[in-house]
């Protein structure tokens, strides 16, 4: 097992925060001056290492290039009123972090590791949390395939990486969102539950084609029929119809399980909702629609949050909604904030302390 005092730390010697300008803080742009690395080989995971930000040196040949074997992980660190930093449900992705690698057939990674490795990282890169509303520091760890040479076979050593960036809001304002039929994300028995690479570089085409369209993000729906909703690009999805919050089910293996998803069912059941997880068609939507009781659709993630939908689109029919009048969202996104910033109790122990 790994010792937690085995990190090494090598610290930059010049910081790059006073260059940062924190009023624009584009998502995923800046890194902040340190990043852990960790290398499994021969069997076993070696003793991590904090060093300064920097390249990576790899050979042409490497696997993950060629064969995807590539996971990442998607969490946040803020500050509460008082400045002390902590870090939101770690241990949640670590869990999902190490189901996505035992599906792509890679090593899991001991919790020294990813949960004292990241907490480390941030103690020393703390300064570069934003004391703003709705900004963070987004933490992405990630583990790849480091074999050096071409054969469809699981690589037998990997990297596992933690690099922290400095962030503002996701989507800053409502999404419009349209409900993809062509192309699809996920089918059972796929990946579609864990969270590797190869999901995203799949989705570019629907999304960037919906782009075009003028529209945020797509909805995914299922690779047979496609009528049953999953998810949105960027997040899990909710509706409110009625007076209950529908989410699609986890059960067939095609929607990742998110940490934001599951603190949303958790706080909008405190609120009085009924939440029910399970299939839902998009015929089941525009009928709540035609008949008024769909009354908000709303993302969560990490990245994203909680955020709102401002319009849906399904083949020419459109769904507009004014959010300005919603009243579930706003409060919900507002106690998830509240909780961070240490304004209501954590109840549920969600906060890691740095």
């Amino acid at each position: 097992m790994i010792d937690a005092m085995d990190i090494q730390i090598t610290k930059a010697k010049r910081s790059k925060l006073k260059d940062i300008d924190f009023n624009d803080l584009p998502f995923g742009k800046y890194f902040t001056d340190h990043m852990l690395e960790a290398d499994f080989e021969d069997g076993d995971w070696k003793a991590p290492v904090i060093k300064p930000y920097q390249p990576l040196l790899l050979e042409p040949s490497l696997a993950a290039l060629h064969y995807g074997q590539s996971i990442f992980e998607g969490i946040k660190a803020y500050k509460n009123k008082e400045g002390e930093a902590f870090i939101f449900r770690p241990r949640d992705n670590f869990k999902r972090f190490n189901v996505s690698a035992e599906r792509m057939q890679m090593p899991v990674i001991p919790e020294e590791i990813f949960l004292e490795g990241m907490r480390r990282l941030i103690a020393l890169d703390k300064d570069w949390i934003p004391a703003k509303e709705d900004y963070s520091l987004y933490i992405r760890p990630l583990m790849f395939a480091s074999d050096q040479l071409i054969g469809v076979k699981p690589s037998e050593s990997f990297k596992f990486m933690i690099l922290l960036s400095p962030t503002g809001p996701y989507y800053s304002a409502p999404m419009k969102i349209y409900v993809e039929e062509k192309y699809s994300r996920a089918a059972p028995g796929g990946v579609g539950f864990a969270k590797n690479a190869g999901n995203y570089g799949a989705s570019m085409l629907a999304s960037a084609i919906a782009k075009k369209r003028g529209y945020d993000q797509v909805l995914w729906t299922d690779s047979v029929e496609h009528k049953w909703l999953q998810e949105v690009g960027t997040m899990n999805v909710f509706f409110i119809i009625g007076s209950k919050a529908i989410t699609p089910s986890l059960e067939e293996g095609t929607i990742l399980e998110g940490v934001t998803r599951d603190s949303a069912i958790t706080v909008l059941k405190e609120m009085g909702l009924s939440v029910e997880e399970r299939k839902i068609s998009i015929e089941e939507l525009m009928e709540a629609h035609k008949t008024g009781n769909l009354k908000e659709a709303f993302g969560t993630g990490t990245a994203a949050t909680i955020s709102m939908i401002k319009e849906l689109r399904y083949k020419d029919s459109v769904i507009h909604f004014n959010t300005d009048g919603w009243k579930t969202a706003p409060e919900l996104k507002k106690i998830l904030k509240d909780i961070r910033d240490g304004s209501r109790e954590d109840r549920h122990g969600w906060k890691f302390a740095v």
